[in-house]
């Protein structure tokens, strides 16, 4: 995966991030493991940027 990939999946698991914290800000959460999941895909890919830089 190159750069550029690895910053548009970035965005969108931000975006999909921020929607399922305002679910569960309102108590309706579909899958609340996915959050976590998120945070974790989220961790690796600024990991993997960060590791390439130095």
């Amino acid at each position: 995966m190159d750069r550029e990939e690895r910053a548009k999946l970035l965005d969108q698991l931000r975006a999909e991030l921020l929607r399922l914290e305002t679910q569960r800000g309102r108590g309706i959460v579909e899958n609340p493991g996915r959050i976590r999941a998120i945070k974790r895909a989220i961790a690796r890919i600024l990991t993997i940027e960060r590791e390439e830089k130095g």
